[in-house]
């Protein structure tokens, strides 16, 4: 079980085993070279830990702990986690500021005590499985130990829709993922899974609006994150993707770091998707040592079995590919990274949220005039091909989900192709579960009332746990880097869910609050340039590729329309439509059809 996710530590490996308990450790040594090995146990060895992940505050906490009596013998962050439980109990993990997964076995009480973070940066997957309670950071661990694989077919609509399998369910029968800021107790009397955090309870109508009293704090926090984060006893670095988010983090890190900043770029030949120049100007501006690597089609093949391998399920997000291949690229200069993950999520920053304010706008206009606008635009789109063409159907997109429902305008966007197509896709499943149920039922429990702070919701509790979180551990673990979010700071996250919408997103402006604190540091080209997707070109690579066994597909041709694929195909490779997401999506998931 352990040897099978070396990748994830490979500095050395620890085993524990005690009557019917057994623990393993891959260690990824970050902080506390030297005593920081794991299984780590407490003085009597009463309580033994597993942990993966980081306690970034542990420094604050090991001095609250001396205060209170307790003694260490180690410098790391993981003996912080065993001490915080002998002192508060369970109730220990909310004190912690990190991304964690971890195991804690306590002989006297005769119970494992398992616990996730807040955001779920860290995975933890389980199953009971012949009267046995197994669980690991990677699914293939469970495999190895012998859990069958057996697959929920009808899971693939709302795979195909959100790229994604939502937790807490996986594609395998009787494989749970354990939710983000949730814990578990197993013993003798069963599983007793409890929540120990969630977003905020907010009052819509008397949001946070002082504009310079927020720009002040949310500065205060996101440097004081940057800050404990770059705790390290090895050489670490950043992503520097050219984006707002990415190059506030650099403009920081250089402000608190003795040494020029290592940071890491990945470009692409396709202007559409690169923004390495924007990069290099951020580099420039804050002294970087900044290294600049391109992704290129020809390691398409690779980049299929590579994320079989990691994502031991279903996982159709294409900007795994840039995320593998960055993460390939730092590891050679460093072991640990800071990343921009999470800023549009805390900024409000998709351009989703954009699009909630312009349906309240397009709702108000003359019933002619919004029925006109899309058959309009959709007309000059056949006139187009290739870029001109996919830009024009996405507008027609947003003219026409304008006045859908939250939850289907959220399943409409989120589709890469058109829902009814997927319907027909699947037609002939059984049991399917469908697009719509899930998201009512995922809507119905929002505790928000307004759409805008409902998408915020969704995208912390399900698109980050769920997609983004999943594609950077999976892609940096399988180069054993080490990537931390500034943005994940749960003190960051709670303060911004009070802040208004009008000021998170000031007219048209994204990002604002960024914008008018560390922006002003950036480059001016840098703030003026649209946002990009860290994607790929995968409609273009497919039609370069000579990709036949690619697209064989013969697993799921044997479920879904075969007749729809090839015309998703054809279409893509017309460039009449951008298939091209979607049909990594497709390959994605025909490999675990086995």
């Amino acid at each position: 079980m352990t040897t099978i996710i070396q990748h994830r530590g490979p500095d050395s490996e620890g085993l524990y085993s005690c009557g019917n308990i057994g623990l393993g450790h891959r260690r990824l040594s970050i902080i506390d070279l030297n005593t920081g090995a794991q299984p780590m146990f407490n003085e009597d060895k009463s309580l033994v830990l597993v942990l993966n992940g980081e306690i970034y505050n542990y420094i604050e906490l090991r001095d609250e702990l001396k205060r209170l009596g307790h003694i260490f013998r180690t410098k790391s962050d993981t003996e912080v986690v065993l001490k915080a439980y002998e002192e508060w109990g369970v109730d220990g993990q909310k004190k912690f500021n990190g991304m964690w997964a971890f195991a804690l076995w306590d002989a006297r009480k005769k119970q494992l005590f398992l616990s996730r973070d807040r955001i779920g940066e860290k995975p933890l997957n389980f199953t009971i499985f012949d009267n046995t309670f197994v669980f690991s950071s990677e699914i293939k661990s469970l495999f190895e130990y012998g859990v069958p694989r057996e697959i929920r077919p009808e899971l693939i609509e709302l795979y195909l829709v959100l790229t994604n399998i939502p937790g807490p369910d996986t594609f395998y029968k009787n494989i749970y993922k354990l939710k983000p800021g949730h814990f578990m107790i197993v013993n003798s009397q069963g599983i007793q899974e409890s929540k120990y955090w969630d977003l905020p309870e907010i009052d819509e109508e008397n949001m946070l609006k002082h504009k310079f009293s927020i720009y002040d704090e949310f500065a205060c926090l996101l440097e004081d994150s940057i800050k404990i984060r770059m705790r390290c006893d090895v050489p670490f670095g950043a992503f520097l993707s050219g984006g707002l988010d990415s190059s506030s983090i650099v403009a920081i890190m250089s402000k608190n770091s003795r040494y020029p900043v290592e940071t890491f770029t990945i470009g692409f030949p396709d202007k559409d998707f690169d923004e390495s120049k924007l990069a290099k100007l951020v580099s420039e501006k804050f002294n970087t040592n900044h290294q600049l690597g391109t992704v290129n089609p020809s390691s398409i093949e690779d980049a299929i079995k590579r994320s079989v391998f990691h994502f031991d399920e279903p996982f159709g997000d294409s900007s795994a590919i840039p995320t593998f291949q960055v993460s390939a690229f730092a590891i050679k200069k460093v072991k640990m990274v800071l990343t921009g993950d999470g800023g549009d999520e805390v900024l409000s920053g998709y351009n989703s949220y954009a699009g909630i304010k312009f349906s309240n706008k397009y709702s108000k206009l003359p019933l002619i005039l919004q029925r006109a606008l899309p058959k309009g635009v959709g007309i000059l789109s056949t006139i187009f091909k290739g870029r001109m063409r996919y830009k024009l159907n996405k507008v027609v997109s947003v003219f026409e989900t304008a006045n859908y429902p939250f939850p289907d305008r959220i399943a409409n966007k989120t589709a890469y192709i058109p829902l009814n197509t997927i319907k027909r896709l699947t037609a002939n499943i059984k049991n399917i579960i469908s697009i719509e149920d899930y998201l009512s039922n995922l809507v119905k429990n929002i505790p928000y009332q307004d759409d805008f702070y409902k998408l915020m919701y969704i995208n912390f509790k399900n698109t980050l746990p769920d997609d983004y979180l999943v594609k950077v551990d999976r892609m940096s673990m399988a180069n054993s880097l080490e990537t931390r979010a500034p943005f994940l700071d749960h003190r960051l996250i709670e303060f911004m869910a009070h802040v208004d919408k009008n000021i998170k997103l000031q007219g048209w402006e994204r990002k604002s609050i960024l914008r008018h604190t560390i922006g002003k540091q950036l480059p001016a080209q840098l703030l003026k340039a649209p946002k990009k997707g860290f994607g790929v070109p995968l409609r273009e690579w497919f039609k370069e590729s000579s990709s036949e066994n690619i697209f064989a597909l013969k697993n799921i041709k044997s479920i879904c329309d075969p007749q729809i694929i090839d015309q998703i195909i054809l279409e893509n490779n017309n460039s009449e439509k951008d298939s091209g997401n979607f049909l990594w999506t497709l390959i994605m998931l025909d490999n675990y059809l086995v």
